[in-house]
């Protein structure tokens, strides 16, 4: 390093193979050569490399090293991005379980699987009447009861054309804006085949 050393940083560095004061005659003699420069301090010298002899690079090499320094450096960059991106599918990997472990999860979710389902039909394997047949007329007569109102207010709507009536001002577009406002539900193509079914059901009980 082109900084000034003492004896005994150098004596120090040496992890004390050359005694100090070997040390401090060693670097005393060099600076008599011209390879090292001396300053005292008080009682302290320190001693420096010779600055006069160090080579100096042209402008034209430390502009070439420069150069080759940001290609490394914005190669070292695009290597730490991927080095990232790297670790987060490593992690990502070692976070999912392994097929061992995949196969134990389907054959415990399957026995699951099974088992809740066995213990569901287990009361219909025993003959358990599930609902009665009071229940079920029950249910019938109220759903015919609002099936037949909902029913009458579509044919209010539809048949007397108030729905007509109330957009007739009103361009396509901003009908249909309406009507999403309003909550209006529209008969879908399953609503009109359900309702043909029922139809089809209605016609054969009053047949029968």
């Amino acid at each position: 390093m082109n900084r000034p050393f003492g004896a005994v940083d150098v004596a120090a560095n040496l992890k004390g193979a050359v005694p100090k004061a070997t040390t401090q005659k060693i670097l005393l003699a060099l600076a008599e050569k011209g390879e090292l420069t001396l300053k005292t301090y008080g009682k302290t010298t320190f001693f420096v490399v010779n600055q006069s002899k160090l080579d100096c690079l042209p402008a034209e090499e430390i502009a070439m090293l420069e150069s080759d320094l940001k290609v490394v450096e914005e190669q070292n960059k695009a290597l730490g991005v991927e080095l990232k991106n790297a670790s987060a599918e490593l992690m990502k990997h070692k976070s999912c379980p392994t097929d061992a472990e995949i196969e134990v999860q389907i054959a415990q979710l399957t026995k699951k699987v099974f088992a809740d389902c066995a213990e569901r039909l287990r009361p219909l394997q025993q003959g358990a009447v599930t609902i009665s047949s009071e229940d079920v007329a029950h249910v019938e007569k109220e759903w015919m009861l609002w099936r037949g109102e909902w029913v009458r207010r579509r044919k209010v709507f539809t048949e007397y054309e108030f729905w007509q009536l109330a957009t007739d001002v009103l361009s396509p577009q901003d009908a249909k804006e309406l009507g999403e406002d309003l909550g209006v539900e529209w008969d879908s193509v399953e609503h009109v085949a359900l309702e043909r079914g029922l139809a089809k059901t209605a016609l054969k009980r009053k047949r029968a």
